[in-house]
Formats: structure tokens, sequence, C-alpha cells
């Protein structure tokens, strides 16, 4: 590897999330409709004698010590497996808002095995790979190829990629901090009937496809953190709103609307009322990241 090399990042949407049940290994069994979004954090892996990570950007100052990054433990998970592989230093420009909802860790640990894979010609579907993918964390290997999926059991099932209509969005965050294990912690598990069949790929049918189901982690994320359910009031009281929900395990919500310019509106109003932060996206296509 003699030049640096660079790949994107981008955040995960939950656009729906049904937990299952609980496992007797104590994780939680899953089934997500998953898209991306263009905002993304930037990761470089330029050529150095050993690994290393330097984190910059908005949200650098919240991303915790570089050393338990995942960007690092994801590199190390593909060394264990493959043996001798060309590192370097990882320069991550962070983007995303951290614990968030929003997969941002693990669209990094996605991007920092595809950047060694490049380095040392290791394909994609290297089953290697994979299962360092697996091995970081349940959402990195749906972050691998980041394009519109069903995830299942604890993130290592995946459907095939689906062609999904855009989606032009905004998503919303309070500035709150949610760590995953205090709202799975809260959460009671409820069965219900869902919605059954193939996702569509219009506009329209989507969302009501999207309105018989929802996050099921929502009401103790809301308990956790209040803001939550702020948020969600004022996105769904948004002139032009189809839906609004809350991505993963919070305090990320997003909402959908039919065009562009509607999302663009509704994100001023949402910025001039509330200090938090705000980003208009449109969602449903494959990200690009490289």
């Amino acid at each position: 590897m003699g030049a640096t090399l660079l790949e994107r990042a981008p955040a995960k949407i939950n656009l729906t999330l049904r937990v299952i049940g609980r496992r007797a290994d104590g994780y939680h069994e899953l089934e997500s409709l998953v898209v991306f979004a263009d905002l993304a954090d930037k990761l470089e892996l330029q050529p150095a004698a050993k690994d290393r990570l330097e984190i910059i950007g908005p949200f650098a100052g919240k991303s915790g010590p570089a050393a338990e990054n995942l960007v690092l433990k994801a590199s190390t998970a593909l060394r264990d497996r493959v043996g001798h592989l060309k590192g370097g230093l990882f320069l991550l420009e962070k983007n995303v808002p951290v614990a968030a909802g929003l997969g941002g860790g693990s669209a990094d640990a996605a991007a920092a095995l595809r950047l060694v894979a490049r380095a040392n010609g290791l394909a994609l579907d290297d089953d290697r790979l994979i299962s360092a993918a697996r091995a970081v964390g349940a959402d990195v290997p749906v972050c691998l190829d980041p394009r519109p999926r069903v995830m299942r059991g604890v993130g290592d099932v995946l459907s095939r990629p689906l062609e999904l209509p855009p989606l032009p969005a905004v998503l919303v965050n309070p500035g709150v901090l949610l760590a995953t294990r205090d709202v799975f912690a809260n959460m009671t598990i409820e069965q219900k009937e869902r919605p059954s069949g193939d996702v569509p790929h219009e506009f329209d049918a989507l969302v009501e496809f999207l309105k018989r189901d929802d996050n099921d982690l929502t009401s103790a994320a809301s308990a956790c953190a209040p803001a939550v359910a702020d948020v969600l009031l004022a996105l769904q009281g948004l002139p032009a709103v189809k839906l609004a929900r809350m991505s993963g395990s919070g305090a990320t919500c997003f909402a959908l609307f039919g065009t562009s310019a509607e999302a663009t509106a509704a994100a001023q109003r949402v910025g001039e009322r509330k200090s938090w932060w705000v980003h208009t996206t449109t969602l449903g296509r494959g990200a690009a990241v490289s």
C-alpha cells in the first residue's frame, strides 16, 4: 500500500425495528428494514508501521478514547483471521452523532474493514472479512455493503439488497447520548401482528407499509430520555410529513417527506424552534462509500 485510501461510512437508519425475542445467550432477535443516508463519517488509511487512529470532526470529542474505537477493533479482528496484513494510520472524520441510533461506530468499523481489504487485495465477500464484521458488532455486517436490506437475527442474517425509492428525510437528534444496553434493559417485548409480504418499491406504497410497523424500542428509549418523545411530537406536527419515527435505539429520529423541498422547509422550521442537531438527507438508495 503506497497511497492513502479513503472510504465513507454512511449513517444507518432503521425504517422499522422489530424485537422478536431474547435469545439464551442474552442477545435479542431483531428484524429491521435498514437504509443509509448521505450523511457519513470519512475514514482514511495512510501507510504506517503499525495501526493507530486519530479522530477529528464535529463529533470527535464525544467519540471516546481512540484505543477503544471500533475502527481498531475491526482491523485487529481481521488480522486475527487472516494473519499478517498491511495496516497503518486511520484518520477518522466524525460527522455522524455518537450513541445516536445511527450506527456510526458500526459504519466506521465496516469502513475500516473495507480499507484493510483494499490495502491487502481481499475481496469484500471473503468469508474472513464477514466473520470479522460479525465479531466486532451486530450492525457491522449490514454496513459492509451499505444498501437497503432487511436485517434479521442478531444482525447476521441479511436479505438481498432492495430497490427502494428515494425518501427525502429530516434527521433530528436532541443531543442526548443513549446507550443501547440501557434501552434494551428498559424494553418490554410485545408480540404484535406485523406486515407481511415484500417491501414495496413505490413511494406511497412503501410509506403505507412502514406505517403498519414501528420501532419497538421507542417507548424504552423515551423512558430513558424523554427528549425522544419531544422530538417525535415535533416531527409529527410538521407540514407535509409522511411518517416520523425513531432510528435504532435512539435518540435520533427521522421524518419522511414527499419532496426534498418539503424536507428542507421542515428542517428549517425545526431548527428555528429547538437547539437540536438537524440534518436533511435522502434515504432509500445505496450509499457511495469511496
